[in-house]
């Protein structure tokens, strides 16, 4: 309690992830109808009490598209963030703490991966494997776990100064204990950080792949694909692409607010 009485930032980003968790589990007694369903007399309709969000352009309701497009994004971004850190922390672990050939190997190959951009190179590798949501999940993965290596090494380069490291490496503590129980631990904190940062925008960069055709395939009420529908409508009929838009919006505000506040929370230079 004291920490959200000093933090808002933290309360205001628990409080939308909450909501959109919650949105996310309990869709089906939240959506009042299916979300493929289509309901011809419907098409267009505005906001209303019978649409809240209006309907789209096959008389599907759009609240009810949202609400359970909120399963898909959170999942994705989550699975994003999960699968790059895996990737990320096990190479910076064996670059940082073996260095020598190994070492070199996997920062030159950080260095190819960095050297695009990363939608770019998300967009390029989801094309390779096929559109998708699992395809788009791999490609945007694939294209952030530098980021996690490189953050990892830095550490591991870091604790390996420390005095603990020269007292295990003295008594003869193993390899794989010296990694699981005196590296690991200590940085699990700037892992967790970074994976907190990272899920807006791991949903973001999902969503911009539905948005061109790359990521979930229709019906799939996927957030960046049902923009990427309503886009032609925006001028005549603003809701329906509006509602799908802003709950992105959301979703990135409150994983970014989340993420500052855990930073500042974890850190005590800057808590200080």
């Amino acid at each position: 309690m004291r920490l959200l009485r000093n933090n808002p930032s933290l309360l205001l980003g628990l409080l939308i992830l909450g909501a959109l968790v919650l949105m996310a589990l309990l869709a089906p007694w939240l959506a009042p109808r299916s979300p493929t369903d289509i309901e011809l007399p419907a098409k267009l309709l505005p906001p209303s009490s019978t649409h809240w969000f209006g309907a789209d352009d096959l008389g599907r309701d759009v609240f009810s598209r949202v609400v359970y497009g909120a399963r898909i994004s959170l999942l994705s971004g989550s699975m994003v963030v999960l699968i790059a850190m895996s990737i990320g922390v096990l190479l910076g672990l064996l670059a940082g703490y073996w260095g020598g050939a190994i070492d070199n190997v996997i920062m030159r190959l950080s260095d190819v991966f960095v050297s695009f951009p990363r939608l770019v190179l998300a967009m390029v590798i989801a094309a390779a494997l096929g559109p998708g949501l699992f395809n788009g999940m791999i490609a945007v993965a694939l294209s952030w776990w530098p980021w996690y290596a490189r953050i990892v090494r830095s550490q591991i380069l870091s604790l390996k100064q420390e005095e603990f490291m020269t007292a295990a490496t003295a008594v003869g503590v193993g390899h794989t204990r010296i990694l699981s129980r005196h590296l690991l631990p200590n940085i699990t904190g700037v892992v967790a950080v970074q994976m907190s940062l990272d899920l807006g925008y791991a949903i973001l960069f999902t969503a911009s792949l539905g948005f061109i055709g790359l990521g979930a395939q229709p019906p799939s009420p996927e957030w960046g694909s049902m923009i990427a529908q309503g886009r032609t409508y925006i001028l005549t009929h603003w809701w329906y692409p509006t509602f799908p838009g802003l709950a992105i919006f959301f979703a990135v505000l409150g994983a970014n607010l989340f993420g500052d506040a855990l930073r500042d929370i974890l850190d005590p230079r800057l808590r200080k």
